[in-house]
Protein backbone atom coordinates (compact mmCIF):
# COMPACT_ATOMS: atom_id res chain seq x y z
CA UNK A 1 0.00 0.00 0.00
CA UNK A 2 1.18 3.91 -0.34
CA UNK A 3 0.58 6.10 1.13
CA UNK A 4 -0.60 9.16 -0.50
CA UNK A 5 0.65 12.58 0.77
CA UNK A 6 -1.35 14.65 -1.22
CA UNK A 7 -4.86 14.04 0.05
CA UNK A 8 -3.21 14.67 3.79
CA UNK A 9 -1.49 17.66 2.21
CA UNK A 10 -1.31 18.86 -1.75
CA UNK A 11 1.03 21.35 -0.96
CA UNK A 12 3.86 19.34 -0.28
CA UNK A 13 6.41 19.63 -2.83
CA UNK A 14 9.22 17.01 -1.97
CA UNK A 15 9.55 14.44 0.20
CA UNK A 16 11.70 10.99 0.35
CA UNK A 17 10.57 7.72 -0.21
CA UNK A 18 10.94 4.26 -0.03
CA UNK A 19 10.85 1.51 -3.09
CA UNK A 20 8.96 -1.57 -2.41
CA UNK A 21 8.79 -2.76 -5.49
CA UNK A 22 11.23 -2.35 -8.81
CA UNK A 23 9.88 -3.98 -12.10
CA UNK A 24 11.49 -3.32 -15.96
CA UNK A 25 9.16 -3.70 -18.75
CA UNK A 26 9.50 -2.44 -22.26
CA UNK A 27 12.73 -0.33 -21.24
CA UNK A 28 11.07 1.03 -18.27
CA UNK A 29 11.35 1.18 -14.90
CA UNK A 30 8.06 0.32 -13.04
CA UNK A 31 8.61 1.69 -9.01
CA UNK A 32 5.78 1.05 -6.62
CA UNK A 33 6.52 3.54 -3.24
CA UNK A 34 5.50 3.25 0.50
CA UNK A 35 4.62 7.11 0.03
CA UNK A 36 4.24 9.60 -2.93
CA UNK A 37 3.18 12.98 -3.34
CA UNK A 38 2.47 11.99 -6.94
CA UNK A 39 -1.26 11.93 -8.07
CA UNK A 40 -1.78 9.41 -10.68
CA UNK A 41 -3.28 10.25 -14.10
CA UNK A 42 -7.07 10.41 -14.73
CA UNK A 43 -7.70 9.35 -10.94
CA UNK A 44 -11.22 10.73 -10.60
CA UNK A 45 -10.73 12.79 -13.81
CA UNK A 46 -7.64 14.89 -12.91
CA UNK A 47 -4.34 14.64 -14.81
CA UNK A 48 -1.40 13.14 -13.17
CA UNK A 49 0.95 15.49 -11.52
CA UNK A 50 4.83 16.05 -13.02
CA UNK A 51 8.15 16.27 -11.76
CA UNK A 52 11.11 14.10 -10.72
CA UNK A 53 12.56 11.04 -8.61
CA UNK A 54 16.18 11.54 -7.55
CA UNK A 55 16.34 14.53 -10.71
CA UNK A 56 14.54 11.71 -12.90
CA UNK A 57 12.20 12.77 -15.06
CA UNK A 58 9.01 10.62 -14.20
CA UNK A 59 7.11 9.87 -17.59
CA UNK A 60 3.90 8.04 -15.72
CA UNK A 61 2.10 7.42 -12.85
CA UNK A 62 -0.81 5.37 -12.51
CA UNK A 63 -2.81 3.42 -9.82
CA UNK A 64 -2.17 -0.40 -9.08
CA UNK A 65 -4.73 -1.57 -6.64
CA UNK A 66 -4.09 0.27 -2.99
CA UNK A 67 -0.08 1.25 -4.44
CA UNK A 68 1.01 3.82 -6.54
CA UNK A 69 2.97 2.99 -9.96
CA UNK A 70 5.94 5.47 -10.71
CA UNK A 71 6.98 4.93 -14.36
CA UNK A 72 10.68 6.22 -14.96
CA UNK A 73 13.30 5.26 -18.46
CA UNK A 74 16.22 4.98 -16.04
CA UNK A 75 16.75 2.53 -13.09
CA UNK A 76 17.34 4.16 -9.54
CA UNK A 77 19.92 1.94 -7.50
CA UNK A 78 18.68 3.07 -3.95
CA UNK A 79 15.88 2.03 -2.51
CA UNK A 80 15.62 5.37 -0.61
CA UNK A 81 15.01 8.46 -3.19
CA UNK A 82 13.44 11.65 -3.35
CA UNK A 83 10.30 13.04 -4.64
CA UNK A 84 10.04 16.58 -6.17
CA UNK A 85 6.69 17.23 -8.39
CA UNK A 86 6.45 20.19 -10.47
CA UNK A 87 4.76 22.84 -8.21
CA UNK A 88 3.31 24.81 -11.45
CA UNK A 89 1.71 22.63 -13.12
CA UNK A 90 0.22 21.10 -9.22
CA UNK A 91 -1.09 24.29 -8.65
CA UNK A 92 -2.76 24.80 -11.62
CA UNK A 93 -4.59 21.56 -11.49
CA UNK A 94 -5.82 22.70 -8.17
CA UNK A 95 -7.43 25.89 -9.53
CA UNK A 96 -8.65 23.79 -12.15
CA UNK A 97 -10.35 21.32 -10.19
CA UNK A 98 -11.72 23.70 -7.34
CA UNK A 99 -12.92 26.03 -9.45
CA UNK A 100 -14.93 23.23 -11.36
CA UNK A 101 -16.67 22.46 -8.16
CA UNK A 102 -17.52 26.00 -7.77
CA UNK A 103 -19.04 26.21 -11.47
CA UNK A 104 -20.97 22.87 -11.17
CA UNK A 105 -22.36 24.59 -7.77
CA UNK A 106 -23.33 27.97 -9.21
CA UNK A 107 -25.11 26.26 -12.42
CA UNK A 108 -26.88 23.69 -9.95
CA UNK A 109 -27.49 26.63 -7.50
CA UNK A 110 -28.83 29.09 -9.84
CA UNK A 111 -30.57 26.72 -12.41
CA UNK A 112 -30.89 23.43 -10.59
CA UNK A 113 -28.16 22.04 -13.48
CA UNK A 114 -26.51 18.86 -12.18
CA UNK A 115 -22.67 18.70 -13.78
CA UNK A 116 -22.43 14.63 -15.02
CA UNK A 117 -19.24 14.93 -16.81
CA UNK A 118 -16.00 17.14 -16.52
CA UNK A 119 -12.32 16.64 -18.01
CA UNK A 120 -9.30 19.16 -16.97
CA UNK A 121 -7.60 19.10 -20.60
CA UNK A 122 -4.22 21.12 -21.52
CA UNK A 123 -5.45 24.67 -22.56
CA UNK A 124 -8.95 24.23 -21.00
CA UNK A 125 -11.36 22.52 -18.38
CA UNK A 126 -15.42 21.46 -19.30
CA UNK A 127 -18.66 20.22 -17.48
CA UNK A 128 -21.19 18.87 -18.86
CA UNK A 129 -24.35 19.77 -17.35
CA UNK A 130 -28.08 18.82 -17.33
CA UNK A 131 -29.33 21.84 -19.52
CA UNK A 132 -30.12 21.27 -23.25
CA UNK A 133 -30.64 24.95 -23.54
CA UNK A 134 -28.65 28.23 -21.98
CA UNK A 135 -28.64 31.73 -22.60
CA UNK A 136 -25.84 34.58 -22.18
CA UNK A 137 -27.19 35.76 -19.54
CA UNK A 138 -27.59 32.68 -17.03
CA UNK A 139 -23.95 31.69 -18.20
CA UNK A 140 -23.20 35.80 -16.88
CA UNK A 141 -24.77 34.93 -13.67
CA UNK A 142 -23.38 31.82 -12.73
CA UNK A 143 -19.79 32.82 -13.94
CA UNK A 144 -20.39 36.53 -11.84
CA UNK A 145 -21.69 34.09 -8.78
CA UNK A 146 -18.44 31.75 -8.96
CA UNK A 147 -16.27 35.04 -9.16
CA UNK A 148 -18.20 36.65 -5.77
CA UNK A 149 -17.30 33.39 -3.74
CA UNK A 150 -13.85 33.54 -5.08
CA UNK A 151 -13.56 37.00 -3.81
CA UNK A 152 -15.14 36.05 -1.14
CA UNK A 153 -12.16 33.18 0.07
CA UNK A 154 -14.33 30.54 1.49
CA UNK A 155 -12.43 27.83 2.85
CA UNK A 156 -12.52 24.34 1.35
CA UNK A 157 -12.43 21.00 3.43
CA UNK A 158 -11.50 17.76 2.67
CA UNK A 159 -12.57 15.06 4.88
CA UNK A 160 -13.68 11.21 5.10
CA UNK A 161 -16.86 10.41 6.05
CA UNK A 162 -19.23 7.04 6.21
CA UNK A 163 -20.88 5.90 2.83
CA UNK A 164 -24.54 6.34 5.28
CA UNK A 165 -23.59 9.87 5.98
CA UNK A 166 -23.42 10.70 2.22
CA UNK A 167 -25.79 13.57 1.51
CA UNK A 168 -28.23 12.68 -1.75
CA UNK A 169 -27.75 12.44 -4.39
CA UNK A 170 -24.21 12.74 -4.99
CA UNK A 171 -23.49 9.33 -4.11
CA UNK A 172 -23.98 7.87 -7.63
CA UNK A 173 -20.78 8.66 -8.62
CA UNK A 174 -19.46 6.04 -5.63
CA UNK A 175 -17.92 2.98 -6.34
CA UNK A 176 -21.14 0.37 -4.14
CA UNK A 177 -18.37 -1.22 -2.25
CA UNK A 178 -16.67 1.94 -0.91
CA UNK A 179 -17.41 2.51 3.08
CA UNK A 180 -15.47 5.84 3.35
CA UNK A 181 -15.69 8.76 1.35
CA UNK A 182 -13.28 11.06 0.93
CA UNK A 183 -15.45 15.14 0.53
CA UNK A 184 -14.64 18.32 -0.68
CA UNK A 185 -16.50 20.96 0.68
CA UNK A 186 -16.51 24.80 -0.31
CA UNK A 187 -17.23 25.80 3.23
CA UNK A 188 -21.23 25.11 3.29
CA UNK A 189 -21.96 26.07 -0.01
CA UNK A 190 -20.62 22.90 -2.27
CA UNK A 191 -20.09 19.51 -0.87
CA UNK A 192 -18.82 16.61 -3.53
CA UNK A 193 -17.48 13.24 -3.50
CA UNK A 194 -13.78 13.33 -5.10
CA UNK A 195 -10.59 12.55 -4.53
CA UNK A 196 -8.59 15.09 -6.28
CA UNK A 197 -5.82 17.58 -5.14
CA UNK A 198 -7.50 21.29 -3.95
CA UNK A 199 -6.91 24.48 -2.64
CA UNK A 200 -7.47 25.52 0.62
CA UNK A 201 -9.64 28.47 -0.46
CA UNK A 202 -11.71 29.84 -2.80
CA UNK A 203 -9.43 33.21 -3.43
CA UNK A 204 -6.69 31.01 -4.62
CA UNK A 205 -8.76 29.73 -7.67
CA UNK A 206 -8.45 33.70 -8.42
CA UNK A 207 -10.45 33.44 -11.25
CA UNK A 208 -13.21 31.87 -13.32
CA UNK A 209 -13.82 33.26 -16.73
CA UNK A 210 -16.22 30.83 -19.02
CA UNK A 211 -15.02 30.62 -22.67
CA UNK A 212 -17.40 28.85 -24.75
CA UNK A 213 -21.07 27.04 -23.95
CA UNK A 214 -22.03 24.68 -27.06
CA UNK A 215 -24.73 22.01 -26.79
CA UNK A 216 -23.38 18.54 -26.31
CA UNK A 217 -25.31 15.29 -26.48
CA UNK A 218 -28.83 16.74 -24.56
CA UNK A 219 -26.58 18.48 -22.31
CA UNK A 220 -24.77 21.93 -22.08
CA UNK A 221 -20.48 21.40 -22.63
CA UNK A 222 -19.62 24.74 -20.42
CA UNK A 223 -15.60 25.32 -21.53
CA UNK A 224 -14.03 27.59 -18.52
CA UNK A 225 -10.69 28.68 -17.24
CA UNK A 226 -9.32 29.00 -13.67
CA UNK A 227 -6.71 31.22 -11.98
CA UNK A 228 -3.13 31.17 -14.24
CA UNK A 229 -4.85 30.24 -17.77
CA UNK A 230 -7.47 32.70 -17.11
CA UNK A 231 -4.79 35.63 -16.38
CA UNK A 232 -2.74 34.35 -19.28
CA UNK A 233 -6.14 34.45 -21.44
CA UNK A 234 -7.10 37.76 -20.56
CA UNK A 235 -3.28 38.87 -21.21
CA UNK A 236 -3.11 37.92 -25.02
CA UNK A 237 -6.51 39.08 -25.58
CA UNK A 238 -5.56 42.34 -24.50
CA UNK A 239 -2.67 42.78 -26.83
CA UNK A 240 -4.36 41.56 -29.93
CA UNK A 241 -6.89 44.08 -29.02
CA UNK A 242 -4.71 46.86 -28.03
CA UNK A 243 -2.55 45.92 -31.65
CA UNK A 244 -5.89 46.11 -33.40
CA UNK A 245 -6.80 49.21 -31.92
CA UNK A 246 -3.36 50.99 -32.97
CA UNK A 247 -3.60 49.41 -36.67
CA UNK A 248 -7.54 50.53 -36.95
CA UNK A 249 -6.51 53.93 -35.24
CA UNK A 250 -9.13 53.38 -33.25
CA UNK A 251 -10.64 52.84 -29.69
CA UNK A 252 -10.35 49.53 -28.35
CA UNK A 253 -14.05 49.37 -27.64
CA UNK A 254 -14.78 50.92 -30.98
CA UNK A 255 -13.01 48.23 -32.64
CA UNK A 256 -15.92 45.80 -33.43
CA UNK A 257 -18.11 48.70 -35.19
CA UNK A 258 -15.11 49.48 -36.94
CA UNK A 259 -14.32 45.68 -37.84
CA UNK A 260 -18.18 45.57 -38.84
CA UNK A 261 -18.15 48.62 -41.40
CA UNK A 262 -15.02 47.01 -43.07
CA UNK A 263 -17.18 43.75 -43.67
CA UNK A 264 -19.90 45.77 -45.29
CA UNK A 265 -17.23 47.86 -47.19
CA UNK A 266 -15.77 43.98 -48.74
CA UNK A 267 -19.16 43.01 -49.32
CA UNK A 268 -19.61 45.97 -51.74
CA UNK A 269 -16.23 46.06 -53.25
CA UNK A 270 -16.60 42.07 -54.00
CA UNK A 271 -20.43 42.70 -55.38
CA UNK A 272 -18.60 45.21 -57.46
CA UNK A 273 -15.42 43.83 -58.45
CA UNK A 274 -17.57 40.39 -59.14
CA UNK A 275 -19.92 42.43 -61.72
CA UNK A 276 -16.15 43.82 -63.47
CA UNK A 277 -14.94 40.61 -64.30
CA UNK A 278 -18.32 39.53 -65.70
CA UNK A 279 -17.09 42.40 -67.98
CA UNK A 280 -13.81 41.28 -68.22
CA UNK A 281 -14.71 37.58 -68.95
CA UNK A 282 -17.20 38.79 -71.46
CA UNK A 283 -14.70 40.94 -73.41
CA UNK A 284 -11.83 38.51 -73.39
CA UNK A 285 -14.63 35.98 -74.20
CA UNK A 286 -15.67 37.88 -77.60
CA UNK A 287 -11.93 38.38 -78.23
CA UNK A 288 -11.29 34.56 -78.34
CA UNK A 289 -14.15 33.73 -80.39
CA UNK A 290 -13.54 36.13 -83.00
CA UNK A 291 -10.03 34.83 -83.09
CA UNK A 292 -11.64 31.19 -83.63
CA UNK A 293 -11.27 29.29 -86.76
CA UNK A 294 -14.33 27.83 -88.54
CA UNK A 295 -14.02 24.02 -89.96
CA UNK A 296 -16.98 22.23 -91.16
CA UNK A 297 -19.47 24.77 -89.69
CA UNK A 298 -18.16 23.93 -86.11
CA UNK A 299 -15.93 27.50 -84.85
CA UNK A 300 -12.97 26.45 -82.63
CA UNK A 301 -11.28 27.75 -79.91
CA UNK A 302 -7.58 26.60 -79.68
CA UNK A 303 -5.27 28.53 -77.27
CA UNK A 304 -2.76 28.02 -75.26
CA UNK A 305 -1.80 30.52 -72.05
CA UNK A 306 0.09 31.53 -69.37
CA UNK A 307 -0.55 32.68 -65.90
CA UNK A 308 -4.18 32.26 -65.97
CA UNK A 309 -6.08 30.52 -63.87
CA UNK A 310 -8.58 27.76 -64.51
CA UNK A 311 -11.12 29.21 -62.62
CA UNK A 312 -11.46 32.58 -64.76
CA UNK A 313 -11.08 30.41 -68.21
CA UNK A 314 -13.97 28.22 -67.14
CA UNK A 315 -16.14 31.51 -66.47
CA UNK A 316 -15.09 32.91 -69.85
CA UNK A 317 -16.26 28.99 -71.22
CA UNK A 318 -19.13 29.24 -69.52
CA UNK A 319 -20.44 32.40 -71.32
CA UNK A 320 -19.54 31.25 -74.48
CA UNK A 321 -21.12 28.20 -74.44
CA UNK A 322 -24.04 30.30 -75.30
CA UNK A 323 -23.37 30.63 -78.78
CA UNK A 324 -23.99 28.20 -81.50
CA UNK A 325 -21.23 25.79 -82.95
CA UNK A 326 -18.64 26.08 -80.59
CA UNK A 327 -15.72 24.12 -79.47
CA UNK A 328 -13.12 25.76 -77.22
CA UNK A 329 -9.68 23.98 -75.97
CA UNK A 330 -7.56 25.64 -73.55
CA UNK A 331 -4.20 24.89 -72.60
CA UNK A 332 -2.66 26.19 -69.12
CA UNK A 333 0.96 25.88 -68.88
CA UNK A 334 1.08 27.31 -65.54
CA UNK A 335 4.36 26.02 -63.43
CA UNK A 336 5.33 22.80 -62.44
CA UNK A 337 2.08 20.90 -64.23
CA UNK A 338 0.01 21.68 -66.76
CA UNK A 339 -4.15 22.31 -66.54
CA UNK A 340 -6.69 22.35 -69.40
CA UNK A 341 -10.01 23.20 -70.34
CA UNK A 342 -12.65 21.69 -73.28
CA UNK A 343 -15.76 22.97 -73.30
CA UNK A 344 -18.64 22.35 -75.84
CA UNK A 345 -21.65 24.68 -77.14
CA UNK A 346 -24.69 24.01 -75.90
CA UNK A 347 -26.52 23.25 -78.97
CA UNK A 348 -23.86 20.38 -79.89
CA UNK A 349 -25.03 16.60 -79.12
CA UNK A 350 -21.10 15.65 -77.68
CA UNK A 351 -20.23 13.77 -74.77
CA UNK A 352 -16.85 14.90 -73.83
CA UNK A 353 -16.55 12.71 -70.96
CA UNK A 354 -16.68 9.98 -73.35
CA UNK A 355 -13.73 11.65 -75.50
CA UNK A 356 -12.13 12.32 -72.21
CA UNK A 357 -12.01 8.64 -70.98
CA UNK A 358 -11.12 7.26 -74.23
CA UNK A 359 -8.04 9.79 -74.15
CA UNK A 360 -7.05 9.00 -70.33
CA UNK A 361 -6.85 5.00 -71.80
CA UNK A 362 -3.80 5.53 -74.24
CA UNK A 363 -1.76 8.54 -71.80
CA UNK A 364 -1.13 9.54 -68.33
CA UNK A 365 -3.88 12.38 -68.05
CA UNK A 366 -5.62 13.65 -64.65
CA UNK A 367 -9.28 15.06 -64.74
CA UNK A 368 -12.97 14.53 -65.24
CA UNK A 369 -16.15 17.02 -65.17
CA UNK A 370 -19.36 16.08 -67.62
CA UNK A 371 -20.62 15.76 -71.28
CA UNK A 372 -19.89 19.48 -72.08
CA UNK A 373 -16.94 20.63 -70.15
CA UNK A 374 -13.81 18.43 -68.70
CA UNK A 375 -11.02 20.02 -66.93
CA UNK A 376 -7.85 18.37 -65.41
CA UNK A 377 -4.22 18.35 -65.67
CA UNK A 378 -1.40 16.47 -67.28
CA UNK A 379 2.47 16.75 -67.22
CA UNK A 380 4.15 19.57 -69.97
CA UNK A 381 5.41 17.35 -71.78
CA UNK A 382 2.86 15.68 -72.97
CA UNK A 383 0.50 18.25 -73.38
CA UNK A 384 0.81 18.64 -77.34
CA UNK A 385 -0.23 15.02 -77.57
CA UNK A 386 -3.28 15.50 -75.36
CA UNK A 387 -4.34 18.61 -77.36
CA UNK A 388 -4.49 16.80 -80.56
CA UNK A 389 -5.57 13.84 -79.59
CA UNK A 390 -8.84 15.80 -77.99
CA UNK A 391 -8.97 18.23 -81.38
CA UNK A 392 -8.96 14.93 -83.82
CA UNK A 393 -11.34 13.17 -81.31
CA UNK A 394 -13.77 15.75 -81.54
CA UNK A 395 -13.30 16.15 -84.77
CA UNK A 396 -14.20 12.86 -85.96
CA UNK A 397 -16.87 12.40 -83.28
CA UNK A 398 -18.29 15.48 -84.94
CA UNK A 399 -18.40 14.21 -88.46
CA UNK A 400 -19.99 10.84 -87.36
Amino acid sequence: MTFKYYYENPYLKETEANILEKKFKDNRYYLKLDRTIFYPHMSGGQPRDKGTINQIEVLDVFEDGDGIIHVVDKDIKNNRILLSIDWNNRFDLMQQHTGQHLLSSCFYSLFNANTIGFHIGKEYTYIDITRSQITGDEIRKAEFLANKIIQSNFRVLSYMINRKELKEPLDFHIPKNQEEIRVIEIDGLDYTPCCGTHVYHTGEIGLIKILNWKKHKENTRIIFLCGSRALQDYHWKSLYIEDMAQFLSSNPKDILNKIKGFSLEKESLEKENKELRKELYMYKGESYFNDGKIQDGIRYIIKELKDVSIKEIGSIASYLNHKDKLIQIYVLTNEPSSQFLVSRSNDLDLDLQKIFNHISQKIIVKGGGNSQTIQGSSSPVLLDTMLKMFYSEIKRHLKG
